[in-house]
């Protein structure tokens, strides 16, 4: 495992019947496991948010404030699926759930896409137009109470994002009722909520404020960096007002036993004993393999007693 590159990573080797850690032991064992799969998450989420930045910045040069909200309509659309593939990653590491990463997140992005368009495309609006309002905030002679409802404006729409990328990778909900839930979710658990918008924050401020210098680490801290920790503190609240794991195995049993008999049996065997053990995918394979062939027989079965002489 470690930090290099695991383009198949399988199961998680833990036993499932030790408790999670907590804090600082757990986020480590999070980032150390799934290092490469958000990495490369964090970096195309990067290259989505590139057409958003390059036309904030744009606007922001040539002083110009109608190129603002239409940049960051169009930055915002593009960028929505990267950022809800990245949020996808993060939550299936925080769920310790195993997998081919590119697969998955090639299917998430697929199913989020359509959906996406709208939250990124006015979140990128406002987000570009209120840091080209406050890079002018001089010029434009604004005071201090104007620029407070500024930057309070921008801890709004990224208070809202924290819950809607996570949201709108788990389920198919329509935007007001995401908004809504974003809300309450952010009240609901208000140090965890308040912690991760100070991570979001700060990881923005510093890049506005030294970007300069901050613009040739982007592609090695890009958006994993803030995305990270930051879902690592809300997860727990999301987890337990939508149930996350508990529908996941609700649903991989469902799963079981729509299945022929004999495949539904030795996978339920694997889950009782160990879901979690690193034998488990080469089981599987075997478990696949002996329902193809139960599956041929069945057919050429049918098939014999369907023809008439």
């Amino acid at each position: 495992m470690g930090f290099w590159p695991n383009l198949e990573r399988e199961a998680p080797e833990y036993d499932s019947d030790i408790p999670r850690k907590t804090g600082l032991p757990r986020f480590w064992e999070v980032l150390s496991r799934d290092f490469w799969d958000v990495f490369r998450a964090g970096f195309l989420a990067l290259l989505g948010c590139v057409p958003f930045m390059v036309g904030t910045a744009f606007a922001v040069t040539s002083h110009v404030l109608l190129f603002a909200p239409i940049a960051g309509l169009a930055g915002g659309a593009a960028a929505g699926p990267e950022l809800c593939g990245l949020a996808d990653t993060v939550l299936r590491g925080l769920r310790d759930e195993p997998g081919f990463w590119w697969h998955i997140y090639r299917r998430a992005w697929k199913r989020s896409a359509k959906d996406a368009l709208l939250p990124g495309a006015l979140g990128g609006a406002l987000l570009s137009t209120q840091v080209l309002l406050l890079f002018h905030a001089g010029a434009l002679g604004l005071n201090v109470a104007m620029g407070a409802g500024l930057i309070a404006g921008l801890l709004l729409v990224l208070a809202v994002s924290l819950y809607l990328w996570p949201q709108l990778a788990l389920m198919e909900l329509p935007f007001p009722q995401l908004l809504k839930n974003s809300a309450l979710l952010f009240l609901g658990q208000l140090p965890r909520s308040a912690a991760a918008l100070a991570v979001l924050a700060c990881y923005l401020g510093l890049m506005l404020r030294f970007f300069s210098l901050t613009v040739t680490l982007l592609p090695f801290v890009n958006l994993w960096v803030p995305a990270l920790p930051a879902l690592f503190l809300i997860y727990p609240g999301i987890n337990a007002n939508f149930q996350i794991e508990e529908k996941l195995k609700e649903k991989w049993f469902a799963l079981s036993i729509d299945r022929p008999p004999i495949w539904a049996a030795c996978q339920l065997i694997l889950y009782c004993i160990n879901k979690e053990n690193a034998l488990i995918k080469p089981c599987c394979t075997m478990v696949y393999a002996m329902q193809l062939i139960l599956s041929f027989i069945r057919w050429v079965f049918n098939s014999a007693a369907s023809v008439s002489f």
